[in-house]
């Protein structure tokens, strides 16, 4: 009988071995092999090789390569981190060469890698940190994650833990938690942090005492969508403080349950934590609630979902509630709201705003919110931060007009990142065209973005609620979805009569 090894070659197509004949472990090998080569060489033959991997026929086999392909990831990652830096050194030579002040190289850096790894400017800034701590500072972590002892994730706590240390203190520590010491062997995420830890506190206790002094200077709120028409509200707070909000919550929780009052305790103490920030029962005060959702959805009872601005997708059920009561039946105490539907213009069938234009400098409120209301988030591929410039695409210093079509919603990093050299914007539509032509003969909004390397990224407005999925641009990484051409009329002419709606909900003011 075959061992488990014997399953683990993977065959193309044809029959033949995929990646020099060796399974599992030979595209591990190979992975652990890359390094910087022009466009990458040596990639698409890795990944040729997983794609083709076959399943192992035994129990045995079959755990022996969902361990290779751990391993094979964290040998990814340990190549994606030495790739990283060289690109860092590479594009600094090249802004060298280009005359860019010795302060301000590596600009953009981040932003592109993060592209690359279709993740967010902040995830890329971070990553790219932790890439250059493992591969300057810290070789023993970087081949514990080249052999499969750690997982990326776990070396980016190590790196998190020996921050605020000299790069001689952190090569210490480095050296100390190195995979020959043992340190990693069966140990968990709470195991690994406690050691890198304590390794720190040995030998620069100063300097994590004052790190966690400094981290108060960190304290912030966020908010970040939940499931179920729910949002995780967050605050990072020093240890007194946070203790000191809690007990408070927990102290009126515990008084009003002993009167009576039929919210469970965690209830109470959501409630009373949004009662005593906003000063009002019920927590909504002059603030508008901006509700995107079809005509239909709103008067007729469609199951269209809505779109929350700021959150996302919402049930049309739930979205109808909002608009008619607001928060009055989950909270007695609230008071009345005022409601009120405002029309959004929009291409039919697209749903693209296409409304208002402008002469001045800065975008005027209006067409701010009209830019907010079509983006939702940052325009950037892969970035979800909430929109704080609005930008032009063609800058107004070379003739860019204030329109909606040459608006774009960005953060502030992707904003001043776009402004570097070799970047560019353009509002184009997509490469490839939806194969249902739109009523109006415009898909949603389209940019594409144009990093120095030449590598093109592009960016189509979120659609709106009540857009046909066939009229919905494709780039030309995505595929066109295949219908039955009478589901297509069919769904097509229905969705001629739809047209997205804002729905604003704001507290009367006493």
């Amino acid at each position: 009988m075959e061992g488990p090894q014997d399953y683990l070659t993977p065959t193309t197509p044809s029959g033949t071995a995929a990646f020099h004949g060796a399974g599992v472990q030979g595209i591990v090998a190979g992975a652990g092999s890359v390094r910087p080569a022009a466009h990458g060489a040596g990639v698409p033959g890795l990944i040729a090789g997983v794609r083709s991997l076959l399943p192992a026929t035994t129990g045995a086999g079959l755990i022996d390569q969902i361990r290779g392909l751990e391993d094979l990831k964290s040998a990814a990652a340990a190549a994606q981190a030495r790739l990283s830096i060289a690109f860092d050194h590479l594009e600094r030579q090249r802004q060298a060469g280009a005359g860019v002040p010795a302060a301000e190289q590596g600009q953009g850096v981040a932003a592109q890698i993060a592209l690359a790894r279709r993740e967010s400017p902040n995830r890329g800034s971070r990553y790219l940190g932790l890439a250059r701590a493992l591969v300057t500072e810290m070789p023993h972590t970087l081949t514990a994650l080249d052999t499969g002892q750690l997982s990326e994730w776990r070396a980016t706590l190590i790196a998190k833990e020996t921050a605020c240390l000299t790069a001689a203190d952190r090569a210490a520590v480095d050296e100390e938690l190195a995979p020959d010491t043992g340190t990693f062997h069966g140990a968990g995420n709470r195991t690994i942090t406690t050691a890198a830890r304590a390794a720190a506190y040995r030998l620069d206790p100063l300097s994590v005492t004052q790190r966690a002094t400094r981290a108060a200077n960190g304290r912030r709120v966020s908010l970040r969508p939940a499931p179920d028409t729910m949002t995780l509200l967050t605050a990072l707070l020093p240890v007194a403080e946070g203790v000191a909000t809690y007990t408070a919550l927990t102290r009126e929780a515990d008084t009003k349950k002993s009167t009576g009052d039929p919210r469970t305790r965690a209830q109470i103490m959501a409630d009373t934590l949004v009662e005593r920030i906003t000063g009002t029962p019920g927590g909504i005060t002059g603030i508008t609630i901006n509700l995107v959702m079809t005509d239909r959805t709103l008067l007729q009872a469609d199951s269209e979902p809505a779109r929350l601005p700021g959150y996302g997708t919402i049930p049309a059920g739930w979205a109808r509630h909002l608009a008619r009561h607001g928060t009055k039946t989950r909270n007695p105490d609230a008071a009345e709201l005022k409601t009120w539907v405002r029309r959004l213009y929009t291409a039919p069938g697209t749903g693209d705003l296409i409304a208002m234009d402008s002469t001045a400098r800065l975008f005027p409120p209006a067409l701010r919110r009209l830019i907010e209301v079509r983006d939702d988030t940052c325009r950037t591929p892969y970035c979800d931060a909430p929109i704080r410039h609005h930008d032009h695409i063609l800058p107004w210093h070379n003739g860019g007009p204030t329109t909606i079509e040459n608006g774009a919603g960005l953060c502030e990093a992707c904003n001043h990142t776009k402004e570097q050299p070799g970047w560019n914007t353009t509002a184009r539509p997509p490469a490839t065209p939806p194969p249902t032509p739109p009523p109006q003969g415009r898909p949603r909004h389209h940019t594409q973005l144009t990093t120095p390397t030449g590598h093109t990224y592009h960016s189509t407005a979120p659609p709106p609620p009540g857009t046909s999925l066939s009229l919905r641009p494709h780039t030309a990484e995505s595929l066109p979805v295949s219908r039955s051409s009478t589901r297509t009329k069919v769904r097509n002419e229905k969705l001629r009569r739809l047209r997205p709606y804002s729905v604003s909900t704001e507290r009367t003011p006493h």
